[in-house]
């Protein structure tokens, strides 16, 4: 019997990693890409077991199956972003500016937690997701710092999006909420420069409303004149269809690779990382690029913080950006 569920598992979990890269054809099998390293993970093991019963070739094979998967997938080129260079490349008189991006958790026990991590960050943009009715007025001792604000509330669901900022909204941008309040929009001048900052949240994969939310937002996007920054929790990982896909309609540079940003709270700490799904993304387009790019620090949510450090290239016949300063301790 052990023997015979074995197999059937080993069966169910190859052709479950088939699917997943059969993505492209359907939003159906892409939705077995997201778990593709876990599912690898467990046909590891169901080749063990097989192996320890005696089926040693097909043990073997099924292991191998998973393994060349794990490294297709790791060896993606959306691990390799030219996004991810090193921030000792800037000149010296190059303005630098910072974006965190979090998904709060609606129901954060100990908001606290965020506002500590946003104080020690000191951004200059905060892009938030699940900001429910409790985090809007957990954000009001904030308010000073990030004067200007664009929340959004949504309609149903665990919040909207929500984008603070220390720098003024461009008086000559449009700001604006979509998709129900989990798409958020607006233009901030950053040393004379208007930049375009999205805040989004999809939702999750096939047979949920996520491919058709790209869809209803793929006009919006393409509007966004200039430079652009989008940030936001995607619901999917980079070596999804449906996240390629995404990447290059939008004309955006791909993110660098961060690992697991979305860690199950009710798992123990030591395997949160392990278990967890690389969600959570900061990409850019004309004109705006990112130097470094790393997980923040836990705040309490079931989200790791994204920071993102990022310089606006000038033209070829402008003259140098002057160095915006930095609060101490940054």
């Amino acid at each position: 019997m052990l023997a015979k569920l074995s197999m059937a598992a080993a069966l169910g979990l190859t052709l479950a990693l088939a699917a997943g890269f059969a993505g492209a054809l359907h939003p159906a099998f892409d939705s077995f890409a997201h778990l593709r390293l876990h599912v690898a993970g467990l046909l590891v093991v169901a080749g063990l077991v097989m192996a320890w019963l005696g089926a040693r070739r097909t043990g073997a094979g099924a292991a191998t199956v998973a393994i060349l998967a794990a490294v297709a997938t790791l060896a993606g080129p959306f691990w390799h972003s030219p996004a991810a260079a090193g921030a000792g490349t800037l000149q010296q008189d190059v303005a630098r500016y910072r974006l965190l991006q979090l998904n709060l958790r609606f129901d954060h026990p100990d908001p606290k937690r965020v506002l500590s991590l946003i104080a020690r960050e000191h951004p200059d943009i905060v892009t938030l997701n699940e900001v429910s009715p409790r985090w809007r007025a957990a954000l009001e001792p904030i308010a000073a710092a990030y004067p200007y604000r664009l929340v959004c509330a949504a309609s149903a669901g665990v919040g909207g999006v929500a984008i603070l900022s220390r720098r003024p909204f461009a008086a000559d941008a449009r700001r604006a909420c979509t998709l129900n309040g989990r798409f958020a929009h607006a233009g901030i001048d950053l040393g004379g420069t208007t930049v375009r900052v999205a805040a989004v949240h999809f939702g999750w994969p096939w047979p949920s409303r996520q491919a058709a939310e790209a869809a209803r937002l793929a006009p919006v996007i393409a509007a966004l004149d200039g430079p652009t920054i989008l940030a936001g929790d995607f619901n999917a990982t980079p070596w999804s269809a449906f996240f390629s896909r995404f990447v290059a309609d939008g004309g955006f540079e791909p993110p660098p690779r961060l690992g697991a940003t979305w860690l199950y709270h009710a798992l123990p700490q030591a395997l949160r990382p392990a278990l967890g799904l690389p969600i959570d993304h900061v990409m850019t387009r004309q004109g705006v690029r990112l130097v470094q790019t790393r997980r923040g620090a836990d705040a309490g949510s079931d989200h790791v913080p994204v920071v993102a450090d990022f310089v606006l290239d000038a033209p070829a016949n402008a003259a140098p950006a002057t160095t915006v300063a930095r609060a101490a301790g940054r």
